[in-house]
Order: C-alpha cells, then sequence, then structure tokens
C-alpha cells in the first residue's frame, strides 16, 4: 500500500520517518520529495507497504502525531495520473509559432 505523508518538518530524516510507521507493521520504502534545485525537503513523501491490513493502520495511528512539532497528514496515496505537462486537450501537441499565415497590407 502506497502512503502520502504530509507537513513533514524539513528536517526530518527517512529513517525518523520509517520508525514511526514501522510500530504498525513492515515498511518497503521511504521516501521523502526533496527540492530540485536546492535539495530541502518539500514537506511530503511516501511510505510503501506491503501489507493492506498494516497499512491502514499505519495511516490511522500515524495521521495527526508529531513529528519534531509538526502534525503529520497521513492518507492513502492516490494513483499517478498521466499528466502530459501543462497543454490541455488533445491535437499533435505543436507549440505556437509561425503559422504560415501574411497579414495582408492592400
Amino acid at each position: 500500500m502506497n502512503i502520502y505523508v504530509g507537513n513533514i518538518p524539513k528536517n526530518a530524516t527517512e529513517d525518523s520517518v520509517r520508525q514511526l510507521f514501522e510500530t504498525y507493521g513492515q515498511v518497503s520504502s521511504v521516501k521523502l520529495v526533496e527540492d530540485r534545485y536546492t535539495g530541502e525537503l518539500r514537506g511530503f513523501g511516501f511510505v510503501e507497504m506491503p501489507s493492506k491490513e498494516e497499512g491502514q493502520a499505519a495511516i490511522e495511528g500515524v495521521n495527526g502525531t508529531e513529528l519534531e512539532g509538526k502534525s503529520l497528514i497521513v492518507n492513502e496515496a492516490r494513483p499517478k495520473t498521466n499528466q502530459s505537462g501543462g497543454r490541455r486537450g488533445g491535437g499533435s501537441g505543436g507549440g505556437g509559432g509561425f503559422q504560415g499565415r501574411r497579414s495582408r497590407s492592400w
């Protein structure tokens, strides 16, 4: 089960988050999301637990608990959506620019 964890303090570690969840069962992985440019934590991450029952128990047990003074927000992660980055609608995906039209000046 993939679990979303929000409101994570900037100085938290994957180990500190893992310890919170291991009290409810086996943890496969912990991934805290970092800012691409600064390397600082962005305040959220994901915990993967192989058992759905243990995952549900962890969500109920960890949600609202404090980690380094911040109250964690924990729920089941939504599946990734296939986003194409910015432009809506179908089509060939080409961008603006010159499209072969000329303005007429009579």
